[in-house]
C-alpha cells in the first residue's frame, strides 16, 4: 500500500480547477518528484495535498485512510511535512529555536530528535545559536526541513526545496533528501530543476495543464526521448 496516493484529483482556486485529474502514489522509503512547465499544477497539487484548497474531485489517501480536504494542522497530527518554497523560517530565531518550534506536538522528544535533524544537517550543529536569517540559502533551506522533520512524518512535502540555491547547496539538499527517504519517510516534491531532481527520483510524475502526461521512474522519464524533448530542453 503506498504511504500517500492521489486518485484523480480535481481542484483549484476561486472556482477554477488548476488541477484536471491528476494521480500520484509514492512508497515510505521514496522520493516523488513533480515536474513540468510553469502553470502546470505543480505546486497546487502539494497544496491541495495539505489541505491549502478545496479538492472538487477525486481522493487523497495517507496510509489508505482518506485525507480529502482534511485541515493542514489535522494532517501534521496524522503525520505530514510541508516546507513551502517561502518565508520557511523564522529568521530572527536561532537554529536551534527554529527546530524546537516543530516539536511542538512532541515537546518531550524535542532533545532527542534535534540530535537527528544535526546527524541529517551537520551544517546546522556548528550554526545551532546563530539566527536563522544570517544563514546562506541552502542552509536555511535545511533549517526548513529539519523543522518539519521535528514532527517526525511519515510524508513529506517539498515545494521547490532548491529554488536559486547554487549548485553545490542543489546537490547538497539532493543528497538529504535521499537520506530522509532511505530513513522511512516519503518524500514528495515540486521541483524546476527537473534533471537533477528526476536522477533522485524513484517517482517521476510529469505535469501539464493540471493532468499527468507521464508518470515512471526516474531515470526511465529522463531516458525517454519525448520527455527529453518536450519537457527536459532535448
Amino acid at each position: 500500500m503506498p504511504i500517500l496516493e492521489a486518485i484523480d484529483v480535481h481542484g483549484g482556486y476561486g472556482g477554477m480547477n488548476i488541477l484536471n485529474g491528476v494521480d500520484m502514489a509514492i512508497e515510505a522509503d521514496e522520493v516523488g518528484v513533480i515536474v513540468g512547465p510553469n502553470g502546470a499544477g505543480k505546486s497546487t497539487m502539494l497544496k491541495a495535498v495539505f489541505g491549502l484548497l478545496t479538492i472538487t474531485g477525486g481522493e487523497i489517501r495517507l496510509r489508505g485512510e482518506p485525507i480529502t480536504n482534511l485541515s493542514p494542522h489535522k494532517l501534521v497530527e496524522m503525520g505530514m511535512g510541508f516546507v513551502p518554497q517561502e518565508k520557511n523560517i523564522f529568521p530572527s530565531l536561532s537554529v536551534e529555536e527554529n527546530l524546537e518550534m516543530g516539536a511542538f506536538l512532541k515537546p518531550a522528544t524535542a532533545s532527542r530528535l534535534k540530535q537527528q535533524i544535526f546527524e541529517f544537517f551537520p551544517p546546522l550543529k556548528e550554526k545551532r545559536r546563530q539566527p536563522a536569517g544570517e544563514l546562506s540559502g541552502g542552509q536555511r533551506q535545511m533549517v526548513a526541513m529539519g523543522r518539519a522533520l521535528m514532527n517526525e512524518p511519515s510524508v513529506l512535502l517539498l515545494d521547490e526545496p532548491t529554488a536559486g540555491l547554487s549548485p553545490l547547496y542543489m546537490n547538497e539538499i539532493f543528497e538529504r533528501v535521499k537520506a530522509i527517504a532511505a530513513s522511512g519517510v516519503g518524500v514528495l516534491m515540486v521541483e524546476q530543476n527537473a534533471k537533477q531532481a528526476l536522477r533522485i527520483a524513484h517517482r517521476g510524475f510529469v505535469l501539464a495543464a493540471g493532468q499527468n502526461r507521464f508518470t515512471d521512474t526516474g531515470e526511465a522519464l529522463l531516458n525517454d526521448p519525448q520527455v527529453a524533448r518536450s519537457f527536459l530542453g532535448g
